[in-house]
């Protein structure tokens, strides 16, 4: 997640610690052993990112799918089908998402 909402994330579960804490549950349960492996899982979420244009949500998943093995080649096919369902707007946030991608490889190789 972007460093820049920790602390309003943070203020948020303070806010409302029952929801909060129902939608770190849910977020387990859909990143939960099953069918899919979590790269995939990741995947889909930037994929969705795109497609409902969260920023922090692309910064965040991306950054998941990453972590998870996924190449810039397995990231970018997966925009290609986020920019396919969303069209042009998808593709202005499909581009940002593989810039997010090639920073958080700069910085990992330090």
């Amino acid at each position: 997640m972007a460093v820049s909402l920790l602390p309003a994330i943070k203020n948020l579960h303070k806010g409302q610690p029952d929801v909060m804490k129902a939608f770190r549950e849910m977020g387990a349960a859909a990143h939960g052993s099953g069918a899919l492996d979590s790269k995939t899982k990741e995947l889909l979420a930037v994929a969705i990112s795109v497609a409902v244009r969260c920023d922090p949500c692309i910064t965040y998943h991306v950054e998941g799918a990453r972590k998870h093995g996924a190449t810039r080649e397995e990231i970018a096919e997966t925009l290609g089908l986020a920019v396919y369902m969303g069209a042009g707007p998808s593709a202005m946030y499909a581009a940002q998402a593989l810039e997010a991608y090639d920073q958080h490889s700069e910085a990992a190789e330090g």
